[in-house]
């Protein structure tokens, strides 16, 4: 995927107007940029340009996968990266670990030779984004428990309501016998 640039303007050339799409996709890189939400009206009012273009626009870009939108009028780049170069790891005779990361034409770019303490404190660091992969997926399966378990009550806490108004006398001890 290429990323869409600005147009260059030469020097005693007329400028030419910037395309309404790349001014909404800058817009929200600018905004990603200095850690702020890309809505719909921010990018109006940075790009000047009236809601209902910029609308088209953004709907263009996420038809693109150049953004996604999170919340109806919320937005967020795609994040864009090169194939995935070939990786391996070795353990030579030796001990030491041979990490070999391949070039784009699939020659070998990087080699590393790693001693074992070494390739454990690598290893440690890739332990982080493991867990937090883990602690992303627990809490994703945590909040949707806690979400069904929230329905429970809530319809329970209905029933019981209709219970309690099925006796007059609001006996509630005289319905938990029953």
């Amino acid at each position: 995927m290429q990323s869409e640039k600005l147009p260059e303007v030469q020097e005693g050339a007329p400028a030419k107007p910037i395309p309404s799409t790349v001014r909404v996709l800058e817009a929200v890189r600018e905004l990603r940029a200095k850690n702020q939400i890309a809505t719909r009206e921010t990018v109006a009012e940075l790009t000047g340009l009236k809601l209902s273009i910029v609308d088209d626009r953004l709907s263009a870009l996420v038809g693109d996968v150049k953004l996604k939108r999170l919340l109806r009028g919320i937005y967020e780049l795609v994040e864009e990266y090169p194939a995935t170069r070939n990786i391996s790891k070795t353990i030579l005779d030796s001990g030491y670990i041979m990490i070999e990361i391949a070039g784009r034409d699939g020659s070998p770019d990087v080699v590393l030779h790693l001693t074992p303490s070494e390739d454990r404190a690598l290893s440690m660091l890739s332990v982080g984004a493991a867990g937090q992969a883990i602690l992303i997926n627990s809490t994703n399966e945590h909040l949707y428990l806690a979400t069904q378990l929230a329905a429970r009550v809530e319809r329970l806490e209905r029933e019981n309501k209709a219970y309690r108004a099925l006796r007059p006398d609001g006996n509630q001890q005289a319905l938990d016998l029953a």
